[in-house]
């Protein structure tokens, strides 16, 4: 059997950055390869010592998954940033436990970390690559991707699926009127509140400037057209609050069409845009199906 000499030399030059915590939810404990790799001392780290090297922006984050697991003596998984030794801020995966004597007492956590940088950072840019940033929806590149593996399975496999085009009502007007950044906070806005209708299947992206696509699965044209109602009634209920204090209120024109014949997903989204045009000729704030 191991004695104590050895299990404190397996935790010291673990691979993985080890920390222990008492009662008072201080650290008591950091391993060398902790040390290492924030360049610190241990009297650096100990107490609440090692939060000085969260990154700002996950700190009060952090702090609340630790003493609120801490309190419910419960494990916790948790992703946050940490300096390391060179300036530089990694990604870290920290996992809690806690621990306790041979008879039962909570005498604590100890907890393992790993550097998981190079895993977080591809999520990003996956992201990036997936989400347009200023309406969190899918970009038009990564909509029209999911919208074409959904349409030519329904060919093989068929199901309804219909299609919303949606378009802003007079908002070169909010910008010419209010200023860009404000048409960016409605753009925003719209887009928070239409996702607030939809159901976790549906396919939502910006399609472009001040138009959206929702492609509803599983849907027929009954259902399709309600979704059409309930964000037109959602939308030009909700004045959308400007930088200067002031309420914008805005109507959507929407095209509604529910797949049928088309041969290809671009004759699909230009029936449904061919719709949007007829709602907005029809005098906007409506729906044509």
């Amino acid at each position: 059997m191991m004695d104590l000499e050895q299990y404190r030399q397996i935790l010291e030059f673990s691979p993985n950055l080890i920390w222990r915590s008492n009662l008072s939810t201080e650290c008591d404990y950091f391993n060398k390869t902790w040390l290492d790799f924030t360049g610190r001392s241990l009297e650096d780290e100990l107490g609440f010592g090692w939060a000085q090297g969260v990154h700002p922006d996950d700190f009060d984050r952090c702090v609340k998954i630790y003493t609120d697991n801490f309190n419910k003596q419960q494990k916790f998984e948790m992703d946050y940033r940490l300096k390391r030794f060179d300036g530089q801020y990694r990604w870290i995966n920290d996992r809690g436990t806690p621990f306790y004597s041979d008879n039962g007492e909570f005498l604590g956590f100890v907890g393992s970390c790993m550097d998981v940088t190079e895993k977080i950072e591809g999520q990003l840019l996956k992201k990036m690559a997936q989400i347009d940033s200023l309406c969190n929806t899918y970009n038009r590149q990564y909509s029209m991707q999911l919208l074409s593996e959904v349409f030519n399975n329904i060919k093989l496999n068929p199901s309804p699926l219909s299609l919303l085009m949606i378009d802003i009502d007079n908002f070169k007007t909010i910008n010419d009127n209010y200023g860009h950044l404000n048409g960016d906070k409605v753009l925003s806005s719209i887009a928070s509140l239409i996702k607030s209708e939809l159901r976790t299947p549906d396919i939502f992206g910006r399609y472009g400037g001040d138009e959206f696509l929702i492609g509803l699965i599983n849907t027929d044209k009954l259902s399709a057209i309600g979704v059409a109602k309930r964000i037109i009634k959602t939308i030009s209920q909700s004045g959308i609050k400007t930088n200067n204090d002031d309420y914008i209120y805005i109507t959507l024109s929407i095209g509604v069409t529910t797949i049928d014949k088309e041969s290809s997903l671009d004759e699909f989204i230009n029936n449904a845009d061919k719709k949007l045009y007829e709602a907005k000729r029809n005098g906007k704030n409506s729906y044509k199906a």
